[in-house]
């Protein structure tokens, strides 16, 4: 069991508890030299989103992100073996945990219908237009 520091920080808001992440050291894939069945560098970081102390709003969003890292239980899960050491893999998997919250922390702006305006449908006419005079002029010249 692998336990960070302190409590992970995202924003001035925001603060999640150690007891709130699991971390668990694992065997990482890929090369490793003669250490790659011995040491347990890899870190496997699951973060439970119902049962966290978000705000609501928060986990709605995280819940409907369509991430093939979040489980149909809600349980984010990040592997992180990027690097030979314990200690570098553990802060990325924090800090990819403060990217997926922070994607999501602010409001997605609405979108509202528009519609292009007179002077630019009749813009875009032109152009269409002139393009087709241009291209007329490149065919070959007929005699008769």
């Amino acid at each position: 069991m692998v336990t960070p520091p302190f409590p992970l920080h995202i924003n001035a808001e925001i603060t999640i508890p150690d007891a709130e992440v699991d971390l668990s050291a694992i065997r990482a894939q890929g090369a490793g030299g003669q250490n790659v069945n011995k040491v347990s560098s890899a870190v496997h970081l699951r973060f439970d989103i119902p049962a966290s102390s978000l705000p609501e709003r928060i986990k709605e969003r995280l819940l409907a992100l369509s991430d093939k890292r979040i489980s149909s239980d809600g349980v984010l899960v990040i592997k992180a073996q990027r690097f030979r050491t314990r200690e570098k893999n553990l802060a990325d998997a924090l800090d990819r945990l403060r990217e997926v919250i922070l994607s999501v922390y602010s409001e997605p702006k609405v979108r509202r219908a528009t519609k292009p305006s007179k002077s630019s449908r009749m813009k875009r006419v032109d152009t269409k237009v002139k393009k087709g005079q241009t291209k007329a002029l490149r065919k070959k010249v007929q005699i008769d």
